[in-house]
């Protein structure tokens, strides 16, 4: 008779660290709703503050696998859904909390977590097709998704200086029916270099 929880019990070291991640990104998630409901900037920036948390232990998830030599394709697939939820999903709430709330905000933002996934199925993609012999991914197709970490940096200055809301930097456009600010822009630029084929960066 198979035992409850007996999938956790697989579970590496470093799964753990990823799972940590996942965990991080959710956080902030729902930080950027509570802001929304209690108007508090301390619940906006401990959201922000998050990231660069979920950050470190993505970068430790790696170096413990490598450590431990107890990488899997569990593992993979593990480290890449935390990284949509922490540097794809997160960051976009982040934005939205921030008042990027028009609706061609909206689709930008959309657009920003639509790139994402798609950055990581294609490098899980490359990875299983580099798995069967002894080379490694040598390098990363686009921007590695974890970047987007430079855009909660610049909402998190935006924040402490209190140009959120109805005074983000750039103002706001009117375009048709909708409004687009400006600031947004930066995700497009975001999830448009992390799915570039052209753009080569080593892998460490």
């Amino acid at each position: 008779m198979s035992r409850h929880f007996s999938m956790l019990r697989e579970f590496h070291l470093a799964d753990w660290f990823t799972l940590a991640n996942a965990f991080c990104g959710t956080g902030a998630v729902f930080a950027s709703m509570r802001y929304l409901q209690s108007d508090q900037l301390r619940d906006l920036l401990i959201g922000m503050a998050l990231i660069p948390l979920a950050f470190v232990f993505d970068a430790l998830d790696g170096r413990i696998a490598r450590w431990r030599k107890s990488s899997s394709t569990l593992g993979r697939e593990l480290d890449s859904l935390a990284d949509i939820i922490s540097f794809g999903v997160a960051p976009a709430a982040l934005a939205y909390a921030c008042g990027l709330q028009g609706g061609w905000d909206w689709l930008v933002l959309s657009y920003f977590v639509g790139c994402g996934v798609s950055r990581l199925a294609r490098y899980n993609v490359t990875a299983e097709q580099l798995s069967g012999g002894e080379d490694k991914v040598r390098y990363f197709e686009g921007t590695p998704i974890p970047t987007s970490l430079l855009l909660v940096v610049v909402l998190a200055v935006a924040a402490w200086q209190g140009a959120i809301g109805p005074d983000l930097w750039f103002g706001t456009w009117q375009l048709g029916p909708w409004q687009l600010h400006p600031l947004v822009l930066v995700f497009a630029l975001s999830g448009s270099l992390m799915i570039s084929k052209t753009l080569h960066i080593p892998k460490p």
